[in-house]
């Protein structure tokens, strides 16, 4: 078991609303009387949490100086899956398989929020690389608002091998790159798929995009090359969405 702390009102809210059995013991400032960590109190309190009075200096040392808003827990990080893991679970779903590939992403504000994207739209489960990747960690859970604990992580060991595998199941691979032929909106990907992204600034590698059954681009009329990996995984993520709904 592996336990970090998290802070901020937000995080504490979201631990509270969706793992409250992983809260191990909160850390609250004695003298913050507002509505809100006054609400997260009492919801602790009714689960038994262990609550330990603090002041500001204990709570600075403890978030190490992060903004803590007066409230920190210390949580059982959500697990990680394995690669057998995520094969039983291919291999025994009864949904249309929707899986999005991090190649390398190493931002955990990027899982993060590629996390609670996934949630909102039905993402089976994210695929990240055991080397030179994120994992889950408390910045993470702070980002994703509870949705790292109900999107499953898979840590692979090569990312090539998996996408190979997948294709093997049905699934079809598509991979986000600038010089695709055809954007996101042009292309039929109401399919079996698995969204590929690559890493932050470098984009997908070279073995990862050549195992790709075909690219798309996200179109763009202003100045910037390229959108933050989180935020094109938003795009593609919610189209394919949209065309599942026969929108």
């Amino acid at each position: 078991m592996s336990l970090a702390k998290i802070f901020g009102v937000h995080a504490a809210q979201s631990a509270l609303d969706y793992s409250p059995e992983k809260i191990n013991q909160a850390w609250v400032d004695q003298k913050r009387q507002d509505e809100r960590l006054q609400g997260l109190v009492k919801g602790l309190g009714q689960r038994g949490i262990n609550i330990q009075k603090a002041d500001r200096k204990q709570l600075d040392s403890l978030s190490k100086g992060a903004n803590h808003q007066g409230i920190i827990l210390e949580v059982e990080m959500p697990a990680m899956h394995s690669e057998n893991d995520l094969k039983s679970v291919v291999e025994s779903a009864k949904q249309v398989p929707f899986w999005l590939i991090l190649d390398h992403v190493q931002d955990p504000h990027n899982l993060g929020a590629c996390l609670r994207t996934a949630d909102a739209a039905g993402v089976q489960g994210v695929i990240v690389t055991k080397d030179q990747a994120v994992g889950i960690t408390p910045t993470v859970c702070k980002v994703a608002s509870g949705a790292a604990e109900t999107v499953p992580v898979y840590q692979v060991t090569n990312i090539s091998r998996t996408i190979a595998w997948l294709k093997e199941q049905g699934v079809w691979i598509v991979g986000a790159a600038g010089e695709a032929e055809k954007t996101i909106y042009e292309t039929d990907v109401n399919m079996p798929i698995a969204l590929v992204m690559g890493a932050e600034e470098k984009g997908m590698r070279r073995l990862t995009r050549e195992q790709c059954d075909f690219l798309v681009k996200i179109p763009m009329q202003g100045s910037v090359e390229s959108l933050n990996v989180s935020v094109a995984a938003g795009v593609l993520i919610y189209e394919v969405f949209r065309q599942r709904l026969g929108a």
